[in-house]
C-alpha cells in the first residue's frame, strides 16, 4: 500500500516518519471471512458487494454506493486500471485478469501479514483460510462460527442426551485447531438474552424438540444459551476469545437488538472465568462497545470495520476505547476488493484521527506510532495468540 494512498488529501503537511511508517507496517486481520474463488457475472459482483443482499432497484447499481465508488477509485488501480474506472471496464479488466490473480494483488495490496479468517459462511466457491493466506503472501488462522458447529451436530445427533455430548465434544475439537470461537447470536435471537447458564433438564427437552427439524436454523433460546456456554467452556479449556457480532448488519439482523450493552450481563458472568470476549462489528453502538472495553478487562472492540475511512468514529473510539483494547478487522466478505477497502480505509481514518492529536499537541509521534501498532497488529497478536 503507497504512502499516497494512505495519507489523506487534507493533509498536504504529512505526518512524521515513524507515525507513516506505524501505519504502513503490516496488519493483523483479525476479522474475515472467505472470498469468492470463481469467475463472477456484474449481478453476482453487486451482490456480493452490498449488506442488502438483494439486486438494487431496476434502473440502479451497487456500484452507486460508497462501497462501489470506492472500489472504482481505490481498486482499479491495483487492476492496472486508472482511478474511478467506469464499472463496465472495472468488471471487464477483473474477468480478464482471473479470479486468482485479482484475489492475489488485492489482498496483498491489504498489507496483511496474517488474516484470522471466519470460516462460518464458508463453502465450495470461497477461498479456504488456507488458500486466502497464501494468496494473500501472509499466514492464516481458522475461526470457528459455534452456530455452523451446532447445526451440523443437530443434523447427526439422535436424542437429546447424545446432542448434549456430541456439542461440547465436536466444539472441544474444533476449538483445539482454531485460535477463536465466535457467535452470530445477535441475528437469530438478538443480545438481550439472559446470561444464565441453563439447566440440564431444560436443554434436553429444547433438544428432542429441535432435532424433529434439525435443518431449520437455531433460534431456540434455550439452546442459544446452551451453545454459548458450551462454547465458554471449550474456549476457557483452550485459553481462546469468544467473538461477537453486533451493530449494524445485512436485513435479518434488528439493529435494536443487536447492542452489545445488551449483553454486559454476559460479559459480567465471564470475567472471573477468564474468556476474553471480542465485540465485532460495533458501529452505530461504538460508544456502547467502548464503555464496555473500559469497565471490564476482558473485552475487546473491533475498530476496523463499517468505519470507511471516518475519522470522527475513530476518533471517537481513540477516545473511549483502551488502546491495548482496540483490534484491525477487514470484516472482508464475498470479493478480494472488501479486504483491501477495509485495510485501507482503516489506514486513512486512523491517519486523520492521529492527526488531529499531533496537531493539537496531545500526542507526541512515539506516542501516535504505538497506538497504531497497537491497533493495526500488536494487540491481536496478544489476544489470539499468533
Amino acid at each position: 500500500m503507497r504512502p499516497e494512498d494512505v495519507l489523506p488529501a487534507e493533509l498536504p503537511g504529512g505526518l512524521p516518519d515513524l507515525v507513516m511508517e506505524a501505519l504502513l507496517a503490516p496488519l493483523v486481520d483479525h476479522h474475515c471471512h472467505g472470498v469468492r474463488r470463481d469467475d463472477l457475472v456484474r449481478a453476482q459482483f453487486e451482490l456480493l458487494i452490498t449488506p442488502a443482499g438483494a439486486p438494487a432497484p431496476p434502473g440502479t447499481t451497487h456500484f452507486d454506493t460508497p462501497t462501489g465508488a470506492a472500489i472504482r477509485r481505490w481498486c482499479a488501480p491495483v487492476l492496472d486500471l486508472e482511478p474511478h474506472a467506469p464499472p463496465t471496464v472495472y468488471l471487464t479488466r477483473r474477468a480478464e485478469l482471473g479470479p486468482a490473480e485479482v484475489n492475489r494483488r488485492l489482498l496483498r495490496e491489504a498489507g496483511v501479514v496474517t488474516f484470522l479468517v471466519d470460516t462460518g459462511s464458508g463453502g465450495p466457491d470461497l477461498l479456504s483460510a488456507a488458500e486466502l493466506g497464501r494468496l494473500g503472501g501472509a499466514t492464516a488462522d481458522e475461526i470457528v462460527q459455534i452456530e455452523q458447529t451446532e447445526e451440523e451436530v443437530a443434523e447427526t445427533a439422535g436424542s437429546g442426551v447424545a446432542y448434549i455430548s456430541t456439542l461440547e465434544t465436536e466444539l472441544a475439537a474444533r476449538a483445539a485447531r482454531a485460535v477463536a470461537l465466535t457467535s452470530v447470536i445477535a441475528r437469530r435471537h438478538g443480545l438481550d438474552f439472559d446470561p444464565a447458564r441453563p439447566s440440564r433438564g431444560s436443554v434436553i427437552a429444547a433438544a428432542n424438540r429441535r432435532l424433529t427439524d434439525p435443518k431449520e436454523s437455531l433460534t431456540d433460546p434455550v439452546l442459544l444459551r446452551h451453545l454459548l456456554w458450551t462454547a465458554v467452556d471449550a474456549a476457557r479449556e483452550r485459553n481462546l476469545p469468544l467473538r461477537f457480532h453486533t451493530g449494524h448488519g445485512g436485513p435479518d439482523l434488528d439493529p435494536h437488538r443487536a447492542d452489545p450493552a445488551l449483553m454486559t450481563g454476559f460479559i459480567r458472568a465471564l470475567q472471573p472465568i477468564g474468556v476474553p470476549v471480542v465485540l465485532l462489528h460495533c458501529y452505530p453502538f461504538h460508544r456502547q462497545a467502548a464503555h464496555l472495553a473500559a469497565v471490564f478487562p476482558h473485552v475487546y472492540v473491533d475498530v476496523g470495520v463499517a468505519l470507511t475511512g471516518s475519522a470522527t468514529v475513530m476518533g471517537e473510539l481513540l477516545e473511549l476505547v483502551p488502546f491495548h483494547k482496540q483490534l484491525f478487522g477487514s470484516g472482508a466478505r464475498g470479493v478480494a476488493e472488501t479486504c483491501h477497502l477495509g485495510a485501507l480505509h482503516y489506514r486513512r481514518g486512523l491517519a486523520r484521527a492521529l492527526a488531529a492529536r499531533l496537531a493539537a499537541g496531545e500526542w507526541n509521534a512515539s506516542d501516535a506510532a504505538r497506538v497504531a501498532h497497537m491497533a493495526g497488529s500488536g494487540n491481536a497478536r496478544r489476544v489470539y495468540r499468533v
